[in-house]
């Protein structure tokens, strides 16, 4: 459970870089490669991010304890 969860949080982060992409080369498309650019390297960093988690949600479904991040 503990798994999905943070897989749906990696998710959102990959939803929001792409709409804020979206929105930023509609508002200002001579900037469209560089802003594409940018996105690509969020959504990299996002995933990244959500490798710790992951594995320490991983971790703690396959042990069965209860854990919580303080």
């Amino acid at each position: 459970m503990r798994v999905l969860v943070e897989a749906l949080h990696i998710a959102a982060g990959i939803a929001v870089a792409l709409l804020i992409g979206a929105v930023a080369s509609w508002a200002y498309p001579l900037a469209e490669h560089d802003v594409w650019l940018v996105t690509g390297v969020a959504i990299l960093c996002v995933i990244l991010m959500g490798v710790g988690p992951m594995r320490r949600a991983m971790t703690a479904d396959r042990a069965g304890k209860d854990t919580r991040d303080a």
